[in-house]
């Protein structure tokens, strides 16, 4: 009897130590660093997975009710997700939302701000919401999560800060790597055409200047002015290249591209959706090495 007892206990204690945090995400980024900060503290819910439309997802009540039980839902924030407040509703006040990137210092979408050759008038003044384009502001939301994780489960805080450390060093030591590689490219050459308003954050990290096509929503629309006014710029800074990406190719690129003759790059990875580049680490390397090939000098 008393063997079973202790054999009992052994393994009531074993069953409670190794109970995961569950934490429902967003953004398949925001599930890779969760994981990359939790490790084996936590249990990851992709609700929004990879090959999602982030500008167009809604949670179903299939996905509201695979977030039972999870104490925290981790959202992008800058008004990317606009059903926050409906998905508050409805999970209830048991459960925490949180906007990653609201801490995170936001990029405005102005033609007054230095990265932008010229800027859509119909977004001016937008919060560019893509604030995963940049290495530094992943650190900053790995420490974020952290937080987070650490307030629901402070018995293993010590491991989520171990965690973001580890995470942050990672994405430091991708930026170094992106550095180097983006330094073979004329500083003259590092202007940036996209299919949408999705690559301010990178362009401020990496030094470029960016010239996109639509707004943040990449549905919005275009007028005949601004695609004139475009294809002058593009004609004025001596473009090398124009990028679609993967999830938009606006009809309007053809027609630029046509107009300029300009080179037409490989497909970017902007909303860090993609079925083949879905975490930080393959998101940028992929475009790294995409704009890399478009502009160093051949």
């Amino acid at each position: 009897m008393k063997t079973f007892l202790s054999l009992f206990f052994l393994l009531s204690w074993g069953l409670s130590a190794s109970a995961a945090v569950k934490v429902a995400t967003l953004h398949p980024i925001l599930a890779d660093v969760a994981r990359q900060v939790g490790g084996p503290h936590v249990e990851v819910v992709e609700v929004m997975k990879a090959g999602g439309d982030i500008h167009h997802f809604e949670p179903s009540a299939r996905d509201i009710a695979s977030m039972r039980g999870a104490p925290l839902v981790l959202a992008c924030g800058k008004h990317l997700e606009t059903y926050l407040d409906k998905l508050r509703d409805s999970v209830g006040s048991g459960v925490k939302i949180v906007e990653v990137g609201r801490p995170i210092p936001s990029l405005l979408l102005d033609p007054k701000n230095e990265i932008f050759v010229c800027c859509p008038a119909h977004a001016k003044s937008s919060v560019d919401p893509h604030w995963w384009h940049s290495a530094e502001n992943m650190k900053r939301a790995a420490r974020v999560i952290a937080s987070e994780l650490s307030a629901v489960d402070p018995a293993n805080e010590a491991a989520y800060e171990a965690g973001a450390k580890a995470a942050g060093e990672k994405f430091m030591q991708l930026k170094s790597w992106a550095q180097k590689e983006i330094s073979r490219i004329p500083r003259g050459d590092r202007k940036l055409v996209t299919a949408h308003a999705a690559f301010g954050y990178f362009c401020k990290e990496y030094g470029f200047k960016t010239i996109p096509m639509l707004g943040i929503g990449r549905s919005d629309d275009i007028s005949a002015q601004y695609i004139a006014q475009t294809i002058q710029a593009i004609r004025d800074n001596k473009i090398k290249a124009v990028f679609p990406e993967d999830q938009a190719n606006p009809k309007v690129l053809s027609e630029i591209v046509r107009s300029t003759g300009v080179k037409t790059g490989e497909a970017l990875v902007a909303d860090g959706t993609s079925l083949h580049a879905h975490t930080f680490e393959t998101m940028l390397a992929h475009n790294v090495r995409v704009i890399v090939a478009a502009l160093v000098p051949q």
